[in-house]
């Protein structure tokens, strides 16, 4: 008996710590929900991801995630602030609190998650490291570019990537490392720098918004792979999930067949899937604290993720690739809303 109770005290003190953690964990919902405003952390600019318009009207894919977080949350897509942050100060901004979620084209890597306090809630993009040169440069190959100076951002996977790859390759390069991303832009297209450097999206992002297009080129290797998604803080499981799963949401909404024009009348749909996914049956948000029609709402928000995509990345030129869902030979899948 006496050893029972030392045991029993023990398990009790080994608690303690893992009590005293859940107590101060973060509740994220409910300080949006308190301020009646979701606050998402997009990037300074980068067109089809998240770009102010000129009446300063966030759009891209990223855009579109936050939109839906909001719209879980509240029922209503536009409660969200956009916050610029750049490749420095994005995971200060989320660790601080200064942001609820970070959606802002970010790698998901293994550092980052055992690191910084952060947590990624899934894959919206993947993406692919690429290189654009211009054409009079007569390159046809990644594998070309020895002696190269290279124009590129600091504190992003992008400097370790060319440093891997070019190291692997035995190929020697300049770096011309320029913090701001319109920066690094500007001294590429001036000819300070004969390649530049960044995922793949951002590449073709930055020549669709140029006339002189014509005169540049993306070369065909990428040299890493980029699953690029949210992130929230760590710790706050119930405010994970539900980033989490608006992220499947829009996924599963493709999958089935919802769209932004027939959600509302799917609701009753002869598939029990699709009426769990929008709330009809099943208390799946209620056990968020939310409203079960959370996913409905999302969808009836931004759409599904391939309406998404053609919004935001097809203008673009981009192609789908690993974007296309699972059936139709890409990356994409939602686990079963059941």
């Amino acid at each position: 008996m006496i050893r029972f109770a030392r045991r029993l005290a023990l398990a009790f003190a080994a608690m303690l710590p893992v009590s005293a953690a859940m107590a101060q964990a973060p509740d994220t919902l409910a300080a949006v929900q308190r301020r009646g405003q979701l606050v998402c952390g997009v990037s300074t600019g980068a067109a089809g991801l998240s770009q102010a318009d000129s009446q300063g009207v966030w759009r891209g894919l990223d855009v579109d995630f936050c939109h839906a977080v909001a719209a879980a949350v509240f029922g209503d897509g536009d409660k969200v602030r956009f916050v610029p942050t750049t490749t420095q100060n994005r995971f200060t901004a989320l660790q601080s609190g200064e942001v609820d979620v970070l959606s802002r084209g970010t790698s998901w890597t293994i550092g980052r998650d055992a690191a910084i306090g952060l947590v990624f809630t899934g894959v919206t993009l993947h993406d692919g490291q690429g290189f654009l040169v211009r054409k009079d440069l007569n390159v046809s190959s990644a594998k070309e570019l020895d002696g190269a100076t290279v124009c590129l951002q600091p504190g992003s996977t992008t400097e370790l990537n060319l440093s891997d790859w070019a190291r692997t390759n035995n190929i020697r390069f300049s770096p011309v490392v320029i913090e701001s991303f319109s920066e690094a832009q500007a001294a590429f297209f001036s000819g300070r720098c004969d390649v530049y450097t960044t995922d793949q999206s951002g590449l073709a992002a930055i020549l669709a918004g140029r006339t002189d297009a014509a005169d540049y080129v993306i070369l065909p290797e990428a040299i890493s792979r980029e699953p690029l998604g949210p992130l929230v803080r760590q710790g706050d499981f119930r405010w994970f999930g539900i980033v989490k799963w608006v992220g499947n949401a829009l996924v599963a909404a493709e999958e089935l067949g919802v769209t932004q024009a027939n959600a509302n009348s799917r609701r009753n749909d002869q598939n029990p899937e699709v009426r769990r996914l929008l709330g009809t049956t099943g208390d799946f948000g209620k056990a968020f604290g939310l409203d079960n029609a959370w996913a409905l709402n999302a969808i009836k928000a931004v759409g599904n993720y391939g309406e998404i995509w053609q919004r935001n990345q097809a203008p673009l030129g981009v192609s789908r690739g690993a974007n296309r869902l699972a059936g139709q030979g890409g990356l994409l899948w939602s686990p079963p809303f059941r």
